[in-house]
């Protein structure tokens, strides 16, 4: 009976210890947009000291890929394991993670040609001015990172060439990278440009195209953002992130490029974060 009571004792600290050292993962929260005119959701991790310190963290949006929604992260990229374990080995500092939804409605991390659906400006006017007065964050662009996988490695790449003024760092993940020329935009499934003229697809295709965003940098944006890009050698999207990594390359932007063994799958995602965690940490940190 004694050893029964002290079993049962040791295992209500070890979970009581356990409990103390994890971080917490919501994964359906929601917030109204007016711009889009419907409640939109997301998920978000807290790290393992944030219910038990006054500070205030910084950010990590990260966008799930095609198909997926808010939850995606969680349920397949392991996210709470991930980022506990990276925080709590001292390998990344610990961070607010934001995993918003892109699934509802109109797929996709982008306005429409038409100003009918406009994603782009619900995040920024939005959905970032709400996360960080609803949550301990801080609000600068040094304490704020974005990364994604496939469609949200799309997101990454055009939120940050567009955006450099608010990202410290930016991992795109067998990122998607857009079509090669206005010609094929009509083939291209995220961008949904509808019946325009071919004046408004040329601007459009400029507005979202990471090579020509790329092509189109000033030299005093080229550093303004830390990159790490990184795409397996058997993704179907190999191709397009090459183009990408040469042009950053031919335009002396500085990058991280690492090409892995592995597909489009979330085993290769699962193993790919805990070094982007790392990445941005080290903006997060002072040199």
């Amino acid at each position: 009976m004694k050893k029964t009571l002290l079993s049962i004792l040791s295992f209500m600290i070890a979970m009581s210890l356990s409990a103390q050292i994890s971080g917490k993962v919501m994964d359906n929260q929601s917030m109204k947009s007016n711009i889009l005119k419907m409640d939109r959701k997301y998920a978000v991790y807290l790290p393992p000291d944030y219910f038990t310190s006054e500070r205030s963290y910084p950010v990590l949006y990260l966008l799930h890929g095609a198909g997926d929604d808010q939850t995606g992260w969680v349920q397949f990229g392991e996210v709470l394991h991930i980022a506990d374990k990276a925080i709590l080995s001292g390998s990344a500092t610990p961070m607010v993670i934001v995993m918003p939804d892109a699934n509802t409605g109109t797929r996709g991390y982008v306005n429409d040609a038409k100003g009918e659906w406009r994603y782009e400006d619900f995040f920024f006017e939005e959905f970032m001015p709400y996360i960080e007065k609803t949550y301990r964050i801080k609000g600068e662009k040094r304490y704020r990172a974005i990364a994604g996988l496939s469609m949200g490695g799309e997101g990454t790449f055009i939120y940050a060439l567009r955006h450099p003024e608010l990202f410290s760092s930016a991992c795109p993940l067998s990122a998607a990278t857009g079509p090669a020329s206005v010609e094929e935009m009509g083939n291209y499934r995220l961008w949904k440009t509808g019946d325009i003229s071919e004046a408004q697809k040329k601007a459009y295709f400029e507005k979202y195209s990471v090579l020509r965003l790329i092509d189109a940098m000033k030299d005093d944006q080229k550093r303004a953002v830390r990159w790490y890009i990184d795409c397996g050698d058997d993704d179907f999207l190999y191709e397009g992130n090459s183009l990408v990594h040469i042009a950053m390359r031919k335009k002396e932007i500085p990058h991280e490029y690492r090409v892995r063994d592995g597909g489009h799958t979330w085993s290769y995602w699962r193993t790919a974060l805990p070094v982007v965690l790392e990445f941005i940490s080290t903006s997060f940190h002072q040199n």
